[in-house]
């Protein structure tokens, strides 16, 4: 039986765990993703103090690399037509004649770049002795899925491949591009990575009404609980959504970060079985 966890963001590491910070400002990947000692050496060290300090066995902490996929054709669309007339009308349709978002939409040209972007940003910041994450989550919209591999390529570790779990995507329902494709279709476009156990065929979730906020924050928290059940690596990659991200954030205790397109931003969290 699961055990019950609550989590904190131990705050105070990166420029983006101040209240103040304006995502436009520092931008999608900023130099040393927003690590305030311009150090990752200095910052295992403190994670590896955190982690040895720590009496309690029901307290853990992780590292977590939380990445929005790159530009998408709906959010091509959402930036043509404005958020009130995708919401009412356009992202109910599949396409508009010219741009296909629906279901299920690719990266653009300008979204895969920033994925790219992304991944040498990586590489920056491997030169520096970031840590490379241990384990790979994402969604499994193939805009995320993309992403992690443009973002990832040449760094990502044979085994264990990235995992893929339901409980990663953007809210889900009544928006054409938040459907996702069948198992079999992911399965055949991204044979590199893997299944979460009981993954579906077809997409359960979908429904004409739109997940409520109070839903994502649940999944959200679903994710960390299974991390933190079974994973006893430190640092760990999770490429998503604007949406999910924001849940994930709330669970840790954040406030809202409107992470851009192709954006990496980083949280050290504590967990703690109640």
């Amino acid at each position: 039986m699961s055990v019950r966890r609550k989590y904190e963001a131990i705050r105070g590491f990166f420029d983006q765990d101040e209240p103040s910070a304006v995502p436009t400002v520092i931008g999608p990947t900023p130099e040393f993703f927003g690590l305030k000692s311009r150090s990752w050496p200095k910052l295992i060290a403190e994670i590896d103090e955190l982690c040895s300090k720590s009496s309690d066995p029901g307290v853990s902490y992780k590292v977590f690399f939380f990445g929005r996929h790159g530009e998408g054709f709906h959010n091509a669309a959402i930036t043509q037509y404005g958020q009130q007339a995708w919401d009412e009308k356009w992202g109910l349709l599949d396409g508009d004649g010219k741009l296909i978002w629906g279901p299920d939409p690719r990266l653009t040209a300008i979204g895969e770049d920033q994925a790219r972007n992304a991944h040498a940003a990586w590489k920056r910041e491997i030169a520096h002795g970031i840590p490379v994450p241990h384990k790979f989550y994402c969604s499994p919209l193939k805009r995320a899925l993309r992403t992690l591999e443009l973002t990832f390529e040449g760094f990502l570790p044979v085994d264990p491949k990235p995992i893929i779990l339901e409980n990663c995507r953007e809210h889900y329902g009544r928006h054409s591009c938040d459907k996702r494709s069948t198992r079999s279709a992911l399965q055949s476009e991204f044979p590199n990575f893997v299944f979460e156990e009981g993954f579906e065929e077809e997409d359960v979730l979908y429904s004409a009404e739109r997940e409520t906020e109070a839903n994502l924050q649940r999944r959200a928290k679903l994710v960390l609980d299974r991390i933190f059940e079974k994973d006893d690596d430190t640092y760990i990659s999770v490429t998503a959504h604007c949406g999910w991200i924001r849940g994930a954030l709330h669970t840790i205790g954040r406030e809202i970060y409107e992470l851009p397109t192709g954006g990496t931003i980083v949280a050290v969290v504590k967990g703690t079985v109640i």
